[in-house]
């Protein structure tokens, strides 16, 4: 609030200096003396109360433009982390993909087709991510946050997932052959049409898994895994899964 005060007119030289009992305080006396005349003066401009107000509208003005441009600084923080993601694409490290993939993924950006092979991603938090059709090959996704995430039909083969959180995971028609699940949580994971040829399962926890359309499992080794759904295991030795604990940490 704006408010406009008109200071009092200050008393004549001759009566300041006559009040003045010490000669050593006369400069500093004569120089509040100037001031208040000053602000005397300043307090009947109309302009500096007219600056006052343009001031205060400046700032409102401000304020609407910040909120106004808003939509486009959103979207211009997703084209930096979409660049950076695609700059990357194909390269080791992480290149900045991990914060850049995350970002998106908190702005609900879907990240369908995504390319991040071969990319080191340790310790990602993707939960609920749109990632079908992702290509995943090779990536380093140990010690992982993926619940819930959707990996339709993507390319997760030789991926790491040593010790990630998959649980509620949609797995349907992925390609996950070779990948590295040793001690990952899958439960509750939908693993329709999911290729798990030569997987690493060991104590994974499978509890209530929909495994019964896994399309293969032959060569994957499911020696010691928790949780394990009734019949899933007779059905997966049958269909060329093995157990062997070599190898084991």
């Amino acid at each position: 609030m704006i408010s406009r005060r008109v200071t009092r007119r200050p008393e004549d030289w001759k009566t300041v200096r006559a009040g003045t009992k010490y000669r050593w305080l006369l400069p500093f006396r004569t120089f509040e003396w100037f001031c208040e005349w000053a602000a005397f003066g300043l307090s009947r401009w109309s302009f500096l109360e007219a600056l006052e107000y343009i001031s205060s509208l400046s700032v409102l003005v401000a304020v609407i433009f910040y909120f106004s441009e808003s939509g486009d600084r959103v979207k211009q923080r997703h084209y930096q982390a979409w660049q950076v993601i695609n700059t990357a694409q194909g390269k080791g490290g992480s290149g900045g993909r991990i914060e850049a993939l995350q970002e998106l993924n908190a702005d609900k950006v879907p990240l369908v087709g995504v390319d991040v092979s071969s990319a080191f991603l340790q310790g990602i938090r993707l939960d609920r991510a749109k990632m079908l059709r992702a290509d995943l090959n090779a990536a380093d996704l140990r010690g992982s946050s993926l619940k819930s995430a959707d990996f339709t039909y993507a390319n997760l083969r030789w991926a790491n997932f040593r010790g990630s959180d998959l649980e509620g995971t949609i797995l349907s028609n992925a390609d996950m052959a070779n990948a590295d699940l040793a001690g990952s949580n899958l439960a509750g994971a939908k693993l329709d049409g999911t290729n798990l040829s030569s997987a690493d399962l060991r104590h994974a926890d499978l509890r209530a898994i929909d495994w019964k359309r896994i399309a293969a499992i032959n060569q994957a080794n499911i020696a010691g895994v928790k949780n394990t759904p009734d019949g899933f295991r007779e059905w997966a030795l049958k269909n060329g899964a093995i157990e062997s604990s070599n190898g084991d940490e």
